[in-house]
């Protein structure tokens, strides 16, 4: 959480509010999941309570939206806590976003997804403000917000407003970028792709087995850009062979389908390529030795 967001916590009562008027912020970009830092986080509260309050801002329908606490609040519901420690604050819309999003970023794990979208709205938190503080241009509104975004992440501006980029991304490249199939500096390029175009290019590298390199995604980005890209353009990009694919074999989905079970991960493909490959090996040496 930022310095101006802890100076003003110090001066305010915490109070003790029922879980139940808890709710999450509004487009709230962080996940909250059980994964193993959940479980250390409801071991915790088991052991110790709650001890940083979260912060919360009045819902003019009833209860409190949760601006800080997010992760805090689910583990207490998992431990069972009816209560829960909160700061209380009157906040407009854009400061209730920017404080969201300073508060989530301290996080020692951040998809790129979570990154993305949380810049996004910050980004436009500001610049609304900005506007609002009778900052006529746009072009100057916009610089001033993604360098103020980039100054309290401790990041360049150039590197927000490419985080930014991820949110054209259709959702199933998305999550490939956040399992680290895609690499970030392709993703920026193919975000540049029409949302249709994008849909494409996910049949391509299913055709091809790949995901696209800088120099390939650059190439789909000026296919678009020159509107030219083709299911078929794409497919002949993406079917290139890569210098780190020289030694690699693959399959594609089609050929897999026929062998393998469609609920097959392709973690149990590889198991049973592998078993087959060592039962041929050991038959071939029985057969040379004869």
């Amino acid at each position: 959480m930022s310095n101006n967001v802890e100076s003003k916590d110090a001066q305010e009562q915490v109070q003790q509010i029922p879980i139940s008027e808890l709710h999450p912020f509004e487009g709230h970009p962080f996940r909250v999941v059980d994964d193993e830092a959940m479980t250390r986080t409801v071991e915790s509260i088991s052991q110790f309570g709650v001890i940083s309050p979260l912060l919360a801002r009045p819902d003019p329908d009833g209860g409190y939206e949760i601006i800080s606490g997010h992760r805090r609040c689910h583990a207490a519901e998992l431990v069972g806590l009816k209560t829960l420690p909160v700061i209380v604050r009157e906040m407009d819309d854009d400061e209730a976003i920017i404080a969201m999003v300073d508060s989530n970023l301290q996080r020692e794990t951040i998809l790129p997804s979570e990154r993305a979208w949380a810049y996004k709205m910050k980004l436009d938190a500001i610049k609304h403000q900005g506007a609002r503080h009778d900052l006529t241009s746009t072009q100057v509104v916009s610089k001033l917000a993604a360098s103020e975004v980039g100054d309290s992440s401790g990041v360049s501006r150039e590197t927000v407003r490419r985080f930014v980029r991820l949110t054209n991304l259709i959702p199933e490249l998305m999550d490939m970028v956040d399992e680290k199939k895609i690499a970030f500096s392709p993703a920026v390029e193919i975000s540049y792709l029409s949302r249709a175009e994008q849909a494409l290019l996910l049949d391509a590298m299913d055709y091809a087995q790949a995901t696209p390199s800088l120099s390939q995604a650059q190439r789909l980005k000026k296919q678009s850009q020159e509107g030219t890209a083709t299911l078929d353009s794409m497919c002949e990009i993406m079917n290139e062979v890569k210098k780190d694919d020289l030694d690699r074999v693959t399959f594609k989905a089609n050929d897999r389908r026929k062998y393998f079970p469609k609920s097959y991960t392709p973690q149990q493909t590889e198991k049973t390529i592998i078993k087959l490959l060592e039962q041929w090996r050991r038959r071939r040496q029985r057969d040379q030795a004869r």
